[in-house]
């Protein structure tokens, strides 16, 4: 395991499914953990969304990328690639060799522990309280240096059986073999792009319903997201009025990504913020606080 402390605590944002909302989730808590302290957002996303995302298309592109620090290339230090933000925390950018890069990583000497060696202990702690990881899609090198790195995972899932189905090779495929290996913490699992009302049978109440009832993903819920059984059967009653849980489907959350912003900084005043800073808790508590 890394050198994390209780003050300091390193979290992947991972699921095997594209268009969920990982690089937005992995962005806006970056820069939510941004009020506790410091804070590196690393994309290892090789499609770059949040890299480009937040403006440094010109990193993404550039000659020196984290490869070279990865696979001992050059003389090129993670400080070399390191970037710092408008936004109050630092950007390790993604770049357009990350694939080449992967590919070369499954070759190397312990090549699922580059990124530990390589970013996560010399830089947790010592220069900053929280690294925020975004990563692939897909099972692969990237995202087992992303896990052996952090030891701690959130899962983003939107609406739909697709993304169930995501979570479940999220499971299968990535986090139960590693567990073989090393400790993982799942410390949430997040609805994101819920927009319909929960009092019918729709997939937004389909997902919820999954997660708070079932006894290995309840505990795992945020607050925002959390409905009890009892609450369940009164907003079928019609003693409750339906809430609006989890993170909503916002146009905000996708301009904010066109003017190369995180949700703080383009709507301050934007309720889904509230969200984001209990997720910031969340990683800062290391789980779910009821």
């Amino acid at each position: 395991m890394s050198n994390q402390t209780d003050q300091s605590r390193a979290v992947s944002v991972v699921i095997l499914k594209g268009g969920v909302g990982k690089s937005t989730i992995s962005m806006n808590l970056a820069r939510q953990l941004t009020k506790r302290g410091r804070v590196l957002f690393a994309d290892l996303d090789p499609n770059g969304h949040a890299t480009n995302g937040l403006g440094y298309e010109k990193a993404y592109r550039g000659d020196t990328h984290l490869g070279n620090v990865l696979l001992d290339q050059g003389d090129a230090t993670v400080g070399d690639i390191i970037r710092e933000t408008p936004f109050e925390f630092d950007l390790l950018p993604s770049s357009n060799v990350l694939e080449d890069v992967e590919k070369e990583l499954a070759g190397a000497l312990q090549g699922s522990a580059r990124v530990k060696t390589k970013i996560v202990d010399p830089l947790l702690g010592d220069h900053y309280d929280y690294i925020v990881f975004d990563c692939p899609a897909y099972p692969g090198m990237l995202n087992n240096n992303a896990l052996v790195a952090t030891g701690n995972v959130i899962i983003p899932l939107e609406p739909g059986t697709s993304s169930i189905g995501g979570y479940k090779r999220t499971m299968d495929r990535l986090i139960k073999p590693a567990l073989e290996y090393i400790d993982i913490e799942v410390l949430a699992l997040v609805p994101n792009k819920l927009r319909e009302r929960i009092d019918h049978r729709t997939e937004d109440r389909e997902l919820l319903e999954n997660l708070n009832t079932a006894e290995t993903t309840r505990e795992k819920v945020p607050n925002f997201a959390r409905i009890t059984d009892e609450e369940f059967e009164a907003i079928d009653c019609g003693e409750l009025r339906p809430p609006k849980p989890g993170i909503r489907y916002s146009a905000a959350l996708s301009k904010s990504l066109k003017e190369h912003q995180p949700l703080l900084d383009y709507d301050p005043e934007n309720t889904q913020l509230e969200n984001f800073e209990e997720l910031a808790a969340i990683v800062e508590n290391g789980g779910v606080d009821r």
